[in-house]
């Protein structure tokens, strides 16, 4: 198959595949439209004309703050015809996460998605700085009645209809390069403020050749739900890569209603974090839990015979004996049905899981149930994945198998060092940081800390910077223990304290409908959540469920103490970046007198 430039890749689909679709959304009544192959070129090709008569030139920084939406797409693609380097940005963004974007990637035209992005770039617009032109995605927008400069979308491309931006697209078209500037994806800033990460054109297809190669069973016959943020690498090379295979795209817009749009889209692949499959556990789990004893005995025998034959035999490479094929035959179209179209993934491929953590239980207990998680590991400075599961050959517990033309090596503190042609070319800005950032032999430094096994898998252990080293110079990993004790279904998020501390403690959300059920079972009155929170009988019920997850650690990172909270952390209020992981300088200090009370 050819690679073709990402300012091409559309207008060569279309003429391939024509009338066929290209794209799902939402209209503004919640209605899925489809949009064509050859649709999608000419929107495009309309929207780079608009871009043009405007007077964005090859090399210049376009900025997308947006939710996923059609027109996310379109702007992606007509900035990469002009050459034209694409700069996304969270949809839940603060004005000073944005200001922040535009005066260092020195951003003039920013496309914004609804009247919450629009209110806060239009505060940004105010300062001075280069930004002077928003252009709105939804036509249902209210404009400031100063505002004289914004535009819709759809006036927007219409102002390129002339014989002059034809040309120009096109002769920009004519001059693409693969080392042009792609996109500079900023990073979430957890340790320090944000770095722009510069992708070329070269890096995503790269990163398309490397998936040929390992993802044989995908096809453009596969609908993708486009549902993490396509400001996030994983989203952004998944949905590309699935643009380039042919695959529909199916774009979620508003993450709160996954739920229901899964089942209206029915994908056969969909990229994901852990959260959403931990919350997919625990709804099986709940369901099982509360079914009839002969129900519960069925599904854990279906939940072994799966496992049996999944894991066991085919995932090895073997044939499963005669009695596990024909029960698992059995169980896969009865039970193992009915829980996936429940989710809405019943004609499920696979599905791509990165970007934090995943349990080795709900991962094994996913491939037992025929859900296929194909688990990895990547870096949106490697454009994404690094390692992930092989069909057959993988081994729980790992990230999965280093990716073909991919380097890695083992560094100090056992760091996990990366080099190949997926690799960034570098931060945008910062050219001590860069160098800083790779070694003089050209691996990057990922800050991941892990090992490599013999069949060169990675087992990633934690990030270096957030490793703990208790006041008795043992060094523990929180996310390692957070993992593990976030499997409960009674509890929805914790954060593990113990940097130079005595012991290991813990600030710990629990998920409150579940905890609320317990609660009134137990005739156990409360008023609200701080009651429920600050009763002993329901922190002793807590710390006994802890108690029994933490049994394979060590005694040293055993959680000693915790607190539990009666709200949860919120990307809100700064506590999590926009991938939903833990602030742990603002949680430390936003918590300090629980926490402080903790080691009295």
């Amino acid at each position: 198959m050819a690679y073709y430039h990402l300012g091409e890749l559309i207008h060569e689909q279309a003429k391939k595949y024509g009338s066929r679709t290209a794209l799902k959304y939402q209209d503004e009544q919640g209605m899925w439209v489809t949009m064509a192959w050859s649709l999608f070129s000419e929107r495009i090709m309309k929207a780079a004309r608009a871009l043009a008569e405007m007077g964005v030139r090859p090399n210049d920084n376009v900025g997308v703050y947006s939710q996923n939406m059609e027109q996310y797409l379109v702007t992606d693609f007509a900035a990469f015809a002009n050459r034209a380097v694409v700069v996304p940005m969270y949809a839940t963004a603060s004005p000073e996460q944005v200001s922040y974007i535009v005066n260092d990637a020195g951003i003039k035209v920013l496309f914004v998605g609804e009247q919450f992005q629009y209110n806060n770039a239009y505060m940004v617009q105010q300062e001075p700085g280069a930004l002077h032109k928003l252009i709105v995605f939804d036509r249902q927008v209210v404009f400031q009645s100063d505002d004289t400069t914004s535009v819709y979308f759809d006036d927007f491309i219409a102002t390129g209809e002339n014989s002059r931006s034809l040309a120009l697209v096109n002769a920009r078209l004519k001059q693409l390069k693969m080392d042009d500037l792609a996109a500079i994806i900023y990073t979430s800033g957890t340790t320090g403020e944000p770095k722009g990460v510069m992708l070329t054109h070269a890096n995503f297809i790269a990163a398309f050749k490397i998936h040929d190669v390992r993802l044989t069973f995908f096809s453009d016959k596969d609908v993708s739900m486009c549902f993490l943020p396509l400001t996030h690498i994983f989203e952004k090379a998944w949905s590309y890569y699935c643009l380039y295979k042919g695959a529909l795209v199916a774009v979620n817009r508003d993450p709160k209603e996954i739920r229901e749009t899964i089942k209206q889209v029915r994908p056969t692949v969909m990229s994901n974090v852990p959260r959403f499959w931990e919350k997919v556990y625990e709804g099986v789990k709940e369901t099982m839990e509360s079914a009839s004893r002969p129900l519960r005995w069925l599904f854990q025998d279906a939940v072994k015979t799966g496992q049996r034959h999944n894991l066991d035999y085919v995932n090895q490479g073997k044939r499963a004996p005669l009695g596990n094929r024909l029960k698992y035959f059995l169980y896969r179209h009865t039970l193992f049905y009915l829980v996936k179209r429940v989710v809405g993934i019943e004609r499920g491929n696979f599905f791509p899981v990165a970007g934090a953590p995943l349990s080795d239980t709900i991962n094994e207990f996913m491939q037992s149930i025929d859900i296929p998680i194909v688990y990895g590991y990547g870096l949106t400075e490697t454009t994404a994945t690094v390692s992930c599961f092989v069909e057959p050959g993988f081994t729980i517990g790992t990230v999965g198998t280093v990716m073909p033309e991919v380097e890695v090596k083992i560094g100090e503190n056992n760091e996990i060092m990366v080099r190949g042609a997926t690799v960034m070319r570098g931060y945008y800005n910062k050219p001590e940081v860069t160098r800083e950032a790779f070694t003089n032999d050209g691996f990057f430094r990922t800050g991941d800390a892990g090992h490599l096994t013999e069949g060169n898998e990675i087992v990633l252990t934690e990030r270096i910077k957030e490793l703990y080293k208790t006041s008795n110079g043992k060094y523990i990993a929180p996310q390692a223990i957070e993992t593990r004790i976030e499997e409960d279904r009674y509890i929805d998020q914790v954060a593990v304290i113990g940097d130079q501390r005595k012991f290991v403690s813990a600030l710990v959300v629990p998920n409150f409908p579940m905890l609320e059920a317990y609660a009134r079972e137990q005739g156990i009155h409360f008023n609200s959540t701080e009651e429920l929170v600050e009763n002993r009988l329901v922190h002793d019920f807590i710390f006994g469920r802890i108690e029994l997850l933490q049994s394979r650690f060590t005694n040293y990172e055993k959680i000693k103490r915790f607190a539990l909270l009666p709200e949860p952390f919120k990307m809100e209020k700064g506590e999590l970046t926009n991938t939903l992981k833990l602030r742990r300088k603002v949680i430390l200090e936003r918590y300090a007198n629980v926490i402080e009370q903790l080691y009295v």
